[in-house]
């Protein structure tokens, strides 16, 4: 059974940072592309970044360029997302998917096969 979980939201200071961190099980996460998506109430769920399975970002939408960061440690099982210099625009529940298995990065939410239960992020001006 594939579970995605993800961690480390929380509510901060406009021009803050936060970390949130992504565990995978029950998939060979070595071999998978990670994303991080977000969604805000009232507005589709938006691509943020994608890593592939050797750790080479392929892309961060324009919104987050400069200021997130993606990465992951495969011995862990973990993807992790660097947030800095948060504004108030950010605020939104972030979640984290992971396609099957072999296959390249996508900034679309449907080529995604298994979520997690997403974490929020509150940014306070």
């Amino acid at each position: 059974q594939v579970q995605v979980v993800e961690s480390g939201g929380g509510l901060v200071q406009a021009g803050g940072s936060l970390n949130l961190s992504c565990t995978v099980s029950g998939l060979p996460f070595g071999a998978v592309a990670m994303g991080w998506f977000r969604q805000a109430p009232g507005q589709e769920r938006e691509g943020l970044s994608c890593i592939n399975w050797r750790g080479i970002s392929t892309f961060y939408t324009d919104s987050v360029k400069g200021r997130f960061t993606i990465s992951r440690d495969n011995s862990k099982n973990t993807l992790y997302l660097q947030m800095n210099s948060l504004k108030p625009e950010d605020t939104a529940m972030y979640y984290c998917a992971a396609r099957a298995a072999y296959l390249s990065c996508s900034g679309s939410s449907y080529a995604y096969n298994y979520w997690g239960q997403g974490t929020q992020v509150t940014v306070a001006s």
